[in-house]
């Protein structure tokens, strides 16, 4: 064994790595996260003829499969499972995660690998990634050691591969659907806006319309699209199941093809009404990078803002005003304090209503979103 220095620089013990061949057993008995659902339902087809990829000039992609060891438990004690349960980690467990990036302004900061070399579970649902930086409120996070990148005959075994959707190329862009687009944006991660789009899909589908939900954007997960179904959603879709373990440093014309693909796919569904999730902030860079394009902000047929407080939520207004997006309503976590509330409304007055979180779900909030949106 010889040492090497994490991606945090602490000196470790780098431990060799096994023979490249991997018997349908030891695949079948590593713990698979939720990201690698696919390849899971792959693995339970038909584990045989799979090896690792690990020389030692293998760069890693976005979306490259990797079985790696838990080294150290840290913050992330628990991988979420393909079904979305929470398994835990032990010391020593083979897991399947997917390379990628994570920007998490609450939790950390990861970037993509340059090697195989010890790195993090930057994600419970299973990301692989080297955290260069994480929230004062947390731990340092769960070490791992990659063992190599899952190949079969075709090659690595990448998310895009095994995938069920597809992103279509620009040329086949659909500029236009007759189903109506509400997204649900927000001033920063936890500002409510998971909340407030199962609530909005509550009130609509309670005032009896049939309702597709989507996430664009954020970090491989489930407790977004299993709320969302909750909620009441006929069909949920995110951009994993597009091949993304996250959407972090994915250019922006890559993410206007995937948001285009995403709502025909919720489209083909023959739902009433669509509503998207864009995941953070509108100063996040994919975020900001999206909101200023026409073609995406053409996709739109309304907008619910969610914010944290008073003066997020009138800066984020003036912000979207200016992109030409005057959104319906403001929402959010600050609707859980009347006064910040009042202070929301004595700023925006009549034009942007400040509406309760939970208010969303009663069918004549949906009735009045429908108003709005010209639903008929």
């Amino acid at each position: 064994m010889s040492v090497i220095s994490n991606h945090l620089g602490v000196a470790e013990l780098a431990v060799e790595r096994p023979a490249t061949v991997l018997t349908p057993e030891r695949l079948r008995q590593a713990k698979k996260a939720y990201t690698t659902r696919f390849v899971e339902s792959a693995l339970n087809r038909d584990a045989d003829g799979y090896w690792l990829e690990s020389s030692p000039d293998t760069v890693p992609a976005r979306g490259d499969v990797v079985l790696a060891r838990v080294e150290r438990i840290g913050q992330l004690p628990r991988l979420e499972s393909p079904a979305s349960r929470r398994q835990l980690l032990f010391v020593g467990d083979e897991i399947l995660l997917a390379y990628g990036d994570r920007y998490a302004a609450d939790h950390v900061h990861a970037e993509l690998p340059t090697d195989l070399g010890p790195c993090h579970l930057a994600a419970a649902g299973g990301l692989a990634s080297s955290v260069t930086a994480f929230h004062s409120n947390l731990g340092r996070p769960t070490d791992i050691v990659p063992l190599g990148i899952l190949a079969d005959a075709g090659g690595r075994v990448n998310l895009n591969r095994l995938a069920p959707r597809r992103v279509v190329p620009s040329a086949m862009l659909r500029k236009s659907r007759a189903t109506p687009v509400l997204a649900v944006l927000g001033t920063s991660m936890n500002a409510g806006k998971s909340t407030a789009a199962a609530s909005i899909i509550r009130g609509l589908t309670r005032s009896g319309l049939r309702v597709a939900a989507g996430k664009l954007t954020g970090t491989g997960a489930g407790g977004d699209p299993g709320l969302y179904a909750d909620a009441g959603a006929s069909i949920t879709l995110d951009f994993t199941d597009f091949g993304y373990p996250s959407t972090y440093k994915v250019p922006v014309p890559e993410l206007l093809r995937l948001a285009d693909s995403l709502l025909a796919a919720l489209d083909g569904a023959h739902p009433d009404v669509i509503v998207l999730e864009i995941a953070d902030g509108v100063y996040q860079q994919e975020t900001a990078g999206l909101l200023g394009n026409k073609v995406l902000r053409g996709l739109f047929d309304g907008v619910v803002f969610a914010a944290s407080d008073a003066l997020g939520a009138v800066n984020g207004v003036e912000m979207l005003s200016k992109w030409g997006l005057q959104p319906l309503a403001v929402t959010g976590v600050l609707t859980s304090s009347p006064l910040a509330s009042a202070e929301t409304s004595a700023v925006l007055g009549a034009r942007v209503p400040v509406v309760p979180t939970l208010s969303f779900c009663e069918d004549e909030a949906g009735r009045s979103l429908l108003e709005r949106l010209a639903v008929r």
